[in-house]
């Protein structure tokens, strides 16, 4: 076990060159990014999608019906290469029929933006699953005592969905850190694509993607832990799941 130890070249994690330990983590840190940012972007579309399925009007409902099917059916590699490149592009003509300028989508934006519309669709589900678990005798409640709609949901139905929706969540932020992978590719140099090129460039294939997949590890641990706390936080006064 020594032996195996001293053979492999740590020097190659270095920080500097002509280590890649400085790629690996900047890597890491794009990687975190287009997750949040995605995370969020998602989480937006699924609160309105949701709302929208509840209490939307038919036409409205038949609409993200459709949007959440479609997303869900077809494999994620595919919608990134397809929104990645054919979103970009449709936007630009867009512009320029209306006479502006093309513009240059950063990668970091476009990454967000295709992560965060494939999000939205597992988002919207969760979402609507927990807003139709909150007792309606609550909502029915606070209606009773004056509140307006937009009171209701604010004070009664967000608090009271959350601990429905947090399992769900965590996964959906867990999906989201992997799914950043696929961004390599398109040529985003997140975690996935730069341990690809420290692989290839030093020919040491087992310890970058041990690295790389450490990395990974180390992210969703601290996510549980934040997730968990997050849920006991939210579940106080309630009774323990088993």
């Amino acid at each position: 076990m020594n032996a195996f130890m001293a053979s492999i070249p740590w020097e190659l994690l270095s920080l500097s060159p002509p280590g890649w330990g400085g790629n690996l983590l900047r890597g890491l840190a794009k990687t975190f990014q287009i997750a949040l940012g995605a995370y969020i972007l998602g989480l937006m579309i699924g609160l309105a999608g949701a709302l929208g399925k509840i209490y939307g009007g038919p036409i409205l409902r038949w609409g993200l019906e459709t949007y959440t099917t479609l997303i869900r059916a077809v494999p994620e590699l595919v919608l990134i290469l397809l929104l990645y490149y054919a979103g970009t592009d449709l936007l630009n003509q867009t512009l320029e029929a209306l006479g502006y300028e093309r513009v240059d989508i950063s990668g970091l934006a476009a990454g967000i933006y295709v992560l965060g519309f494939v999000q939205g669709a597992y988002a919207t589900e969760v979402l609507r699953g927990a807003i139709l678990a909150v007792p309606a005798g609550q909502v029915e409640a606070a209606a009773a005592f004056g509140m307006s709609w937009v009171q209701r949901h604010r004070r009664i139905v967000v608090p009271a969905m959350i601990p429905f929706a947090l399992p769900g969540l965590a996964n959906l932020w867990l999906i989201v850190t992997k799914d950043t992978a696929l961004l390599a590719v398109v040529g985003f140099s997140e975690l996935a694509l730069e341990t690809r090129q420290a692989a290839g460039a030093t020919k040491s294939y087992f310890l970058f993607y041990v690295i790389a997949a450490a990395l990974y590890l180390s992210l969703t641990l601290v996510s549980n832990v934040v997730f968990r706390w997050i849920e006991r936080r939210y579940r106080r006064g309630q009774p323990e799941l088993g």
